[in-house]
């Protein structure tokens, strides 16, 4: 059984920067590609990032483009997403989430296993 655990969460002004991470345990062969979604209330969860195994595929929604950075680190079992220039409109609940193989459509159906998720705040 996969397990992902998100933390870094929290309260930010625009403009400033948090790191996320997840840590993740159980069977590394359901963990090929690792990514970040978000869901702000009233909206429905949506793709934010994520990066295949070996780390040299990586894929961004336009909306965070040029301004997170996910990476990962094998070893450490843990995903991190590296978020400056942070806007209000970033605030949302963000989930780490694990699929095996290789994801073309990151929709949240396409991923198997999901942690808790961690709030993120930014004060305008």
């Amino acid at each position: 059984q996969v397990q992902l655990a998100e933390s870094g969460g929290g309260l930010v002004q625009a403009g400033g920067s948090l790191r996320l991470s997840c840590a993740a345990s159980g069977p590394t062969f359901v963990r090929d590609t690792m990514g970040w979604f978000r869901q702000a209330p009233g909206k429905e969860r949506e793709f934010v990032a994520a990066i295949s195994r070996s780390a040299g595929n990586t894929n961004y929604a336009d909306s965070v483009k040029d301004r997170f950075t996910i990476s990962r680190d094998n070893a450490k079992n843990t995903v991190y997403l590296q978020m400056n220039s942070l806007k209000p409109e970033d605030t949302a609940v963000y989930y780490c989430a694990a699929a095996r193989g290789v994801v073309i459509n990151h929709q949240p159906y396409n991923y198997d296993y999901w942690g808790q998720g961690t709030q993120v705040t930014v004060s305008s």
